[in-house]
């Protein structure tokens, strides 16, 4: 492997790891305060990707505004789907699981009937090339990573450093105890759950841009969102961080090594090694 081609997969690893991140990130986010699995997250993901789509090829508007904008329309439905969809089901862990596969299928459907079954590209995330020292890195994978660590910092600020955010970490140790000292715990399922969305919006525009957007995008999106947080550990934003940039990095390197088939197989074999070591996965805590 030469240093271009090289350097040009970690990024590529980089990129996707970071789309993986902000995916399992909500995921986490979910499970954490409503202790459900919501395996309609991918639809989330590939609904973001085509409201973005339409928003630059129908109004007008520029990637970079499109993406803040379909960031908020997905984070709005995201509070319907926790009102009508979960709320009644929070903390019932096989009757949530029954209603997100359904979801799953409604939102999947609904997208193939109104939007077809063809792929759709939108313009990048902006055109062009970098090259350092002889290597040629792609603008908009650069910028990818760039988006994927401002929203995951600013995430963690967001939980560190504000009431709502210490409120999540009190529902997500104990809602019970979290309702006795007040804090409302169906608005902060609310939020969890917009942000969540929010952020799997951005994730499948980003991935949408850089690629292509079809309905069945979201398969593969909560495929590695949840072998994400498996990897890093239930519940623990640090490891969906680092679960989501070992799997991209190994999407990455594999390919071009190896085949894109064994991309697949070494990540899960690194999943089952690390289970094996760490059943909790990599940050995942009693």
């Amino acid at each position: 492997m030469t240093l271009a081609l090289l350097a040009q997969s970690i990024l590529n690893g980089l990129a996707a790891g970071w789309v993986y991140v902000l995916v399992a990130v909500g995921l986490t986010l979910v499970f954490g305060i409503m202790n459900i699995v919501q395996f309609a997250h991918g639809e989330i993901y590939m609904l973001g990707a085509y409201c973005s789509y339409f928003l630059i090829k129908s109004c007008g508007f520029s990637f970079w505004a499109a993406l803040p904008l379909s960031a908020l329309l997905i984070g709005l439905l995201g509070i319907v789907l926790e009102r009508f969809f979960f709320r009644p089901f929070r903390g019932r862990f096989e009757p949530s699981i029954i209603v997100a596969v359904g979801l799953m299928v409604l939102l999947q459907t609904t997208a193939v009937v109104g939007f077809g079954t063809s792929t759709k590209t939108m313009p990048g995330i902006i055109s062009g090339v970098l090259t350092v020292s002889g290597v040629t890195l792609s603008w908009d994978r650069l910028l990818a990573i760039l988006v994927g660590i401002i929203l995951v910092a600013a995430l963690f600020l967001l939980i560190q450093k504000t009431k709502i955010g210490q409120a999540m970490v009190a529902v997500s140790q104990d809602p019970y105890a979290a309702a006795l000292q007040g804090i409302d715990v169906n608005r902060i399922s609310a939020v969890a759950m917009a942000t969540g969305c929010a952020l799997a919006a951005i994730a499948g525009s980003l991935m949408g841009s850089i690629f292509s957007t079809s309905p069945f995008m979201g398969t593969s999106a909560i495929t590695k969102g949840i072998a994400v947080i498996i990897l890093g550990g239930l519940g623990s934003i640090p490891g969906a961080v680092a679960g989501g940039l070992i799997l991209g990095l190994i999407d990455g390197l594999v390919p071009p090594l190896l085949s894109p088939t064994m991309a697949g197989i070494v990540g899960f074999g690194v999943i089952i090694i690390v289970l094996l070591l760490r059943p909790r996965g990599l940050f995942g805590h009693e």
